[in-house]
């Protein structure tokens, strides 16, 4: 009697299909509870459904580096832009090349779609120079006072000028001039930045106000007086075509500071990652940074310099596309990695940090043009594929009620199923991890419901089998179970593969496809076992299906049973005539 008793269990548990058939219901139930709670009743949609923005960005010559513009650069200015624009969350977001000099940005409409604009806008290439001189961000008038004889002016007010260790950011209030010296006094007597300034960015000094000036440095003067960064065209003209060996001149990216930098000590292919967290102890948002092992022998040198010099010529400049995001303060030796703290909100930290880590790019960009992509065109496909899948769907059911006919019900009842975990499933992965619908991801869809309705017709099939061969309905039921299984697994692991080798070596839209068949594929599973296989247990208990009714789906005359199955008893024929 255990031997039964054990093969049942087996077999899949057949014996308690109530369990099953709670666990499920759980899951739906909870997935479905918290698609509301989150507020996310529909999944995310990509570019060519939703609208969004098209960014082209067109590749500029750099000064020196006549060949910079190839293939090679390109391709990776690509892939930086890619990763920085989906650091924001911004999902199905396209980044491809377009001729030789030409990148396109597709970015699709949503809450972060604006911020990953105005970052893809700064593609610059992004280097960690010394601080010479800062003071407000207006233009500096030609007949301005010079300083008193100290040479020092009454520093800022910014709370981010107490802070110690590794440095904060240091943006000065409008109209006051930092801690050091008033610039245009600075440049004219006693602390000319030249660019011939040495490595730790401390100016060369004059031996009097008479001294005389050298052409280059009457220029940077006369830059950095006229300089106004409250306008954008005036932060975008601040050091244009500056080299990284140059003293340059710069604007914040607030506008509210111009600086004169020094040569630029460290670039940022030298970051290795860079993260915003928030720091308990003082409850402040920081940036914590990592340096390759060739960047941080470069922090170290220049931080070692940089700790020695008084404010602001301690501070090392953090320059993007020609503007400085964040200016710390250095007041000791940094290598390996370090901490960038300072009056930063929870947004400006992720910023930071987002620039820090994909911002190094082989080539500078200019905005060529900005279009808005309408959802119209998508929005006419999605229809025909939504009405080509509602007209395969009712094929499928079609066929399924004339050949299958009361089995019919279960197969519908499972894609339900199927159906409510998938869409629960796409609405949380969205502000999960970014996953956005797009036209390809909906044909994965439909491609579902084939791969899920063969799962059912297997298990029927093997089912009819067993009736074929003389057997009552619940023996057939257990009996057919692992063989059906065996076969559904081939065949969805299959899929499955199929799925993840495309979505590894596609890329854009075609892996919202991939993504989508390998998700469903997966879910096929959990429904045949946790649904479709409790249901036809519990279903071969009721009086219509164990009866053979006619529209059952499984009579026995109709399946062409073969008489049932009886064991009999061998006897053995007598060999002598007599004993017959």
């Amino acid at each position: 009697m255990a031997a039964p008793k054990k093969g049942r269990g087996s077999s899949g548990g057949q014996g308690r299909p109530g369990r099953a058939l709670a666990l499920i219901l759980i899951a739906m139930v909870a997935l479905t509870g918290g698609m509301f709670l989150s507020g996310h009743t529909t999944p995310r949609l990509g570019i060519d459904l939703a609208g969004g923005t098209s960014i082209t960005l067109k590749a500029k010559s750099q000064p020196g580096k006549p060949d910079a513009i190839n293939q090679t650069n390109m391709d990776t200015a690509v892939s930086i832009i890619e990763r920085r624009v989906n650091g924001l969350g911004v999902s199905e977001a396209e980044v491809q090349t377009q001729g030789r000099d030409n990148i396109i940005v597709n970015i699709p409409k949503g809450t972060n779609s604006k911020q990953a604009r105005e970052q893809v806008g700064t593609t610059a290439q992004l280097y960690f120079r010394p601080v010479l001189t800062v003071t407000a961000g207006q233009a500096t008038p030609t007949d301005t006072a010079s300083p008193s004889a100290s040479g020092s002016a009454k520093p800022s007010a910014s709370p981010s000028d107490k802070e110690t260790a590794s440095g904060s950011k240091a943006t000065p209030s409008a109209g006051a001039t930092t801690q050091g010296r008033a610039v245009t006094g600075a440049l004219t007597k006693d602390t000319s930045p030249s660019p011939s300034a040495s490595a730790s960015g401390t100016p060369k000094a004059s031996v009097s106000p008479s001294a005389s000036v050298d052409p280059a440095t009457a220029e940077l003067q006369k830059r950095f007086a006229a300089l106004d960064c409250s306008t954008k065209a005036g932060r975008a003209k601040a050091g244009a075509n500056a080299k990284p060996t140059d003293t340059t001149i710069a604007c914040s990216s607030e506008g509210d500071a111009k600086y004169v930098l020094g040569p630029a000590e460290v670039s940022g292919t030298d970051v290795d990652s860079a993260k915003a967290t928030i720091d308990q102890q003082r409850g402040m948002w920081i940036v914590q940074m990592d340096f390759t092992d060739k960047g941080s022998k470069k922090f170290q040198q220049i931080t070692s310099k940089l700790s020695q010099q008084q404010s602001p010529m301690n501070q090392f400049a953090i320059a993007l596309d020609g503007e400085v995001v964040s200016a710390p303060q250095v007041n000791e030796t940094l290598s390996g990695s370090a901490e960038i703290s300072g009056s930063f909100t929870q947004q400006s930290a992720q910023d930071l940090a987002n620039v820090l880590s994909y911002g190094a790019l082989p080539l500078s960009f200019d905005e060529d043009t900005v279009t808005t992509v309408t959802a119209a065109l998508g929005g006419e496909q999605l229809q025909a594929g939504l009405i080509a899948g509602a007209i395969g769907l009712a094929l499928v059911v079609i066929y399924l009620v004339a050949y299958y006919r009361g089995l019919a019900l279960i197969a519908l009842l499972s894609l339900l199923v199927s159906g409510i975990l998938t869409y629960t499933l796409m609405s949380l992965l969205g502000p999960a991890i970014g996953f956005a619908l797009n036209l390809p991801a909906v044909c994965g869809a439909i491609v579902a419901i084939g791969i899920t309705a063969d799962s059912f017709i297997v298990y029927f099939e093997r089912i009819r089998d067993e009736i074929r061969d003389g057997r009552t309905l619940r023996p057939a039921v257990e009996r057919a179970w692992p063989r059906a299984r065996r076969t559904i697994l081939v065949s969805d692991f299959v899929s499955f593969l199929a799925a993840a080798v495309l979505f590894i070596v596609t890329v854009g839209k075609v892996q919202g496809f991939a993504f989508t068949l390998g998700l469903t594929t997966l879910l096929d599973v959990v429904v045949v076992f946790l649904f479709t296989k409790p249901v036809m247990t519990l279903m071969a208990r009721t009086k219509f299906f164990s009866g053979g009714h006619p529209w059952s789906g499984l009579d026995p005359k109709r399946l062409g049973a073969k008489p049932p199955l009886r064991r009999t008893r061998r006897v053995n024929a007598p060999t002598d005539p007599k004993e017959a």
